[in-house]
């Protein structure tokens, strides 16, 4: 199975993940790119290299952006 090209870490009740993850829906779904969420929390390796500094976007497995992600710069990183 293909790697999603666009991968968001959040945790539950982050206010910034709830803004991260419209964006990174709204660009996806325009552009037609892949993307997936995970849990910070449900992965002590992810949650020991990130604490608090959720959300953080990759693109192509190559860290974007972390606490806010910019659908034009989104865009942009993913060709559109």
């Amino acid at each position: 199975m293909d790697q999603p090209r666009v991968v968001l870490l959040v945790r539950d009740g982050c206010h910034l993940c709830d803004e991260a993850l419209e964006v990174v829906r709204a660009v996806c779904t325009a552009t037609g790119n892949s993307w997936a969420v995970r849990d910070v929390d449900a992965d002590e390796t992810l949650r020991a290299e990130y604490t608090d500094h959720v959300p953080v976007t990759f693109v192509d497995g190559v860290r974007h952006a972390f606490w806010h992600v910019d659908a034009v710069a989104l865009e942009s990183a993913l060709g559109a």
